[in-house]
């Protein structure tokens, strides 16, 4: 359990230096803007060719892709419903409500939990390239269209993801772990270095915003955020488990490996595509906060009960 504790404790504490930077008056809101697209266009995406690069693809080819892709559409689908017809929700804000209902933080902290707790880093590899390769693409093709105000042509379409600094770093590492081909030291090493800002950047950036940013729950519905935060922490790992353990008869360590992953807290990358394209900010926010926080206990409870 020493794993789990050490990678929120990490977050938190660098979260806390954000805050603390705010609070002091040493940054200000346009330096939270700044380090978020500094995260978004430069680190991480080296982060995901040099993450990817070295994740086994045929991971994905598993039970578990299978389960995981379940734990995320019906979240995604629930919220989808609710925003639709509760909370009238316009197609970007809707967009950000739904990543924040089903999109885990499995690199910074999903990596050091499967490495910690589940014994081997490469079993929340199939989560990351369904994400990364599928979910968030999508995701930022619907952003995109929402910040155009039209529609776009099926081509538009498909071509606006590739258009997106994330996908192309996704795509590049997946394309090296593929083929085996390493990077000289020369383009390695630099993205390397470029890569290891991403997450501090994003954890600093969301430190300014809980200090300077609305108080919580203010971005309109408490019933939102409730519903957002309760499908992450709650029925997300809780469909990852039926479709693995009732419906594929995953069990042991590899259906711990996929109920605790899915148990993950909303990624704090959310909160950079919220702002960059200033959709469901304070939403986006307040879910990865909650999510952060209750995600303790239910993966302890879910390692007690499955390990």
């Amino acid at each position: 359990m020493q794993g789990v504790f050490t990678g929120f404790a990490t977050i938190g504490v660098v979260i806390a230096v954000g805050a603390l930077l705010a609070h002091l008056r040493i940054v200000d809101l346009t330096a939270q803007r700044v380090l978020s697209q500094v995260a978004f266009f430069v680190g991480s995406p080296a982060l995901m060719v040099m993450t990817l690069s070295r994740a086994d693809v045929q991971d994905v080819l598993s039970k578990n892709l299978v389960a995981t892709s379940a734990g995320v559409l019906v979240p995604v689908v629930v919220y989808a419903v609710c925003a639709r017809w509760i909370w009238r929700r316009r197609l970007g804000d809707a967009t950000i409500g739904a990543l924040s209902s089903a999109y885990v933080n499995a690199g910074n902290l999903g990596i050091p939990v499967a490495s910690y707790v589940l014994g081997d880093a490469a079993l929340v590899a199939p989560t990351l390239l369904l994400q990364l390769l599928v979910l968030q693409p999508v995701a930022l093709a619907l952003l995109d269209t929402d910040a155009r105000g039209r529609a776009p042509s099926p081509l538009q379409l498909m071509r606006q993801p590739f258009t997106n600094p994330l996908t192309l770093g996704s795509l590049a590492g997946v394309l090296l772990s593929v083929t085996g081909w390493t990077l000289p030291a020369f383009v390695g090493n630099p993205l390397e270095l470029l890569g290891n800002l991403a997450v501090p950047s994003m954890l600093i950036a969301y430190g300014i915003a809980l200090r300077l940013g609305p108080g919580l729950g203010a971005a309109g519905s408490a019933g939102e955020l409730a519903t957002t935060s309760a499908l992450k922490l709650v029925v997300q790992p809780l469909v990852a488990y039926a479709v693995a353990h009732l419906a594929l008869g995953v069990e042991g360590p590899a259906l711990l490996a996929v109920v605790v992953t899915s148990a993950l807290p909303t990624a704090q990358n959310i909160f950079v595509h919220a702002t960059r394209y200033d959709r469901g900010t304070v939403l986006a926010r307040d879910t990865i906060l909650i999510t952060t926080v209750g995600a303790v206990p239910v993966i302890l409870l879910i390692a007690a009960l499955l390990g």
